[in-house]
């Protein structure tokens, strides 16, 4: 029972969905670093890259791949539930939406986090099943003796397409209005909000934000202008 408690308490869910969240807000970072390799027009390094990841890496792949899905599943559940609970205590929607500035920190991307939460959950399961589960082609990358897959090529010509590009674009964008407001909603949530501290992580939760989905914007459209996207 105790336990029982501790998992759906109304502090619990908050600080069990800040903590995925976070988890997430970093491996973002780590994810965009890998993917500037494809700014190369030398298709072998970010193909290395990404065999290793898949293929060299051993068990700590799926470990890692196994909190990913975990933390993942754990913020979208909290944070529906957290809604959910926020909806039933004020059952009368406002007329309107007040941009409301000082310690509310009121914004855009505070009132939409359930919606763009939801959205980029959808996202990351089509994201995965076109990359990470689609078909690919094999070759040899200089100095291997085996074929990996060519994932550079399948990303290339899939925003070659100014359909998938503006589709791309799109999301990164309400990934940055989700990121403006969930690093700094979870410090928060984990008790971090001193009156300088909340201060300074709003800043750096903003920046790393615009930061974040400046980079993700970036990407695709670079690759659909330098290497010949249709029109």
């Amino acid at each position: 029972m105790q336990f029982k408690m501790i998992l759906t308490s109304s502090l619990s869910k908050k600080i069990f969905m800040s903590i995925a969240g976070l988890v997430w807000t970093g491996f973002l970072l780590i994810h965009l670093i890998g993917n500037l390799q494809l700014l190369n027009t030398d298709p072998d390094p970010f193909n290395k890259y990404a065999y290793f990841l898949t293929h060299q890496s051993g068990a700590i792949i799926y470990f890692a791949e196994f909190l990913l899905i975990f933390f993942l599943l754990a913020h979208l559940g909290y944070g529906i539930w957290v809604q959910i609970g926020n909806w039933r205590a004020r059952p009368q929607g406002y007329s309107m939406v007040t941009w409301a500035k000082g310690k509310s920190r009121r914004s855009f991307g505070s009132v939409t986090m359930i919606y763009t939460g939801v959205l980029i959950f959808i996202f990351i399961i089509f994201h995965l099943l076109h990359f990470k589960y689609g078909n690919v082609t094999m070759y040899t990358p200089d100095g291997y003796t085996h074929q990996i897959p060519n994932l550079y090529q399948t990303v290339i010509e899939f925003f070659q397409n100014p359909w998938n590009v503006a589709f791309y674009v799109i999301i990164m964008i309400l990934v940055g209005f989700h990121l403006s407001h969930a690093v700094w909603s979870a410090f928060q949530s984990l008790g971090l909000g001193s009156k300088w501290f909340t201060s300074f992580i709003y800043t750096v939760g903003a920046l790393y934000a615009i930061i974040v989905s400046f980079g993700f914007v970036f990407l695709p459209i670079w690759i659909y202008f330098t290497r010949g996207g249709a029109l």
